[in-house]
């Protein structure tokens, strides 16, 4: 496997013990409709909460949100319409972003945005 999805798997980890420990129950893990993959969807107070797990090494090229672009957004719309629908989930959701940044002694810095984004036409 390629160090880059070493880093992703090692992120999602990270992403879905802080969930957790913060009381989201987690729905799914690595969720895909079509092209689309939805890394953690959470669920928390009636909300059901659609997960982008970014982790980076570096900022020298930006924070890792920065690269949850609007082609992503799209994405991520497209496959939680599918969610919802499956789940048949009648309240609330919302689009988070978490955004890891390991450093070389192994620690990181998390940054959990809620409602991060809302998907635009």
């Amino acid at each position: 496997m390629a160090i880059h999805n070493d880093l992703g798997h090692k992120g999602e980890r990270i992403a879905k013990a802080y969930l957790e420990e913060k009381g989201y129950e987690i729905l799914d893990e690595n969720w895909v409709y079509g092209r689309a993959e939805i890394d953690l969807i959470a669920y928390k107070n009636g909300v059901m909460i659609f997960v982008e797990v970014k982790s980076r090494t570096s900022v020298a090229f930006g924070r890792p949100e920065e690269f949850v672009q609007k082609a992503k957004q799209k994405q991520m719309e497209l496959a939680s319409l599918k969610y919802i629908e499956i789940m048949s989930h009648q309240n609330e959701i919302r689009f988070d972003i978490i955004a890891i940044t390991f450093k070389k002694d192994n620690t990181y810095t998390l940054n959990h945005i809620n409602d991060a984004f809302w998907p635009e036409d």
